[in-house]
């Protein structure tokens, strides 16, 4: 290839990916410290609601949008809603073409999912980023789409809003209780730019510290499951929340050592420990350890602050909180602050 030849197809690549996206190819996936935001939403502009996983029906959502109107935001709903293929929301091409068109939809200014359960990774390989890393949108949910957040810190460097879901909202928001609705109410304060300021209560476990980092995480099965994959989360340097439900202590006792023995805990900046609803059943023994005792277990030959019962996970005090963004931990006597800093 001559000179001439090799800028034509450098510069068409540019256009093709976009800065950012070279970057990740440059680096095997990796992007720039710093990811990129998206525009936050103003009045008026429009809110896709899409199924990338589980099903769920209009009349299901039907309180979410009303809510979303109320704030002043369009919504726009997709062709899954109330489709179903057996647990899914539509078959893995129906899901996959609905959460295209909302990426590639210029009109579409965030993309919210329905609901989590299980399906983002069946379909994320058959996505096209082109035109989303040109022109970044929110992408909101959580548990399932952790394998979205992962993929746009990983691959693209951009961020997006871990948050609560059109399943979680009140069916009478008049009804809804303050930390229900403090919750919901903070995904308006972050797609419209307020910095989130968390402060949290003492837990005796907690190890204090302060730290500043790119916020990273969600669902630990799920992050595990991205392990050696494209999409496999990038934590050094980072501070890392994790959350879960319905597994057992022995499991998380091996989640915790996946990530240990993989070296995903070795650079951290900070950890911050969410919900995690530890299952148990008559069949099962007792494991004998705490989550608390798991963890602290797995990072006592590191330094960073360490902070439990963070309000995020499958919960109902699961605050939105911005994946790819700047944020300072503070871990003290008092209690433990996270704050938004960019």
């Amino acid at each position: 290839m001559n000179r001439d030849q090799f800028l034509k197809t450098t510069t068409g690549l540019l256009a093709l990916t976009g800065w950012t996206g070279l970057q990740a190819a440059a680096s095997g996936g990796r992007p720039a410290a710093s990811p990129r935001i998206p525009p936050h939403l103003r009045p008026g502009q429009v809110i896709g609601i899409t199924c990338p996983a589980g099903y769920i029906t209009a009349e299901e959502i039907a309180p979410a949008v009303s809510l979303l109107e109320s704030w002043g935001f369009v919504v726009k709903t997709g062709q899954t809603l109330g489709a179903r293929d057996y647990t899914f929301g539509g078959t893995d091409a129906e899901r996959a073409g609905d959460f295209q068109r909302f990426l590639d939809d210029p009109q579409v200014h965030a993309i919210l999912c329905a609901r989590g359960g299980y399906g983002a990774v069946r379909i994320i390989d058959r996505l096209n980023w082109e035109r989303f890393v040109r022109h970044p949108k929110w992408i909101l949910g959580f548990s399932d789409i952790t394998v979205f957040h992962a993929h746009l810190n990983r691959r693209l460097g951009i961020a997006s809003l871990h948050c609560k879901m059109c399943n979680s909202f009140p069916v009478d928001w008049a009804a809804a209780d303050a930390v229900q609705a403090d919750s919901i109410l903070s995904i308006r304060r972050a797609l419209t730019g307020e910095r989130l300021h968390y402060e949290v209560a003492s837990n005796p476990f907690n190890r204090p510290g302060t730290a500043s980092g790119i916020l990273v995480g969600g669902n630990l099965k799920t992050l595990e499951s991205l392990s050696a994959t494209p999409s496999d989360l990038a934590t050094a340097g980072k501070i890392l929340f994790l959350e879960d439900t319905g597994e057992y202590a022995y499991s998380i006792d091996r989640m915790f050592w996946h990530l240990r023995r993989s070296g995903k805990l070795a650079g951290l900046r900070g950890l911050i420990l969410g919900g995690f609803r530890i299952k148990t059943d008559a069949d099962t023994e007792d494991f004998g350890r705490s989550l608390e005792q798991i963890v602290l277990d797995q990072v006592k030959r590191y330094r960073y602050p360490v902070c439990f019962d963070f309000p995020v996970g499958h919960q109902k005090n699961n605050f939105a909180l911005k994946c790819g963004v700047l944020h300072r931990l503070e871990v003290g006597a008092a209690g433990c602050r996270l704050t938004e800093l960019r």
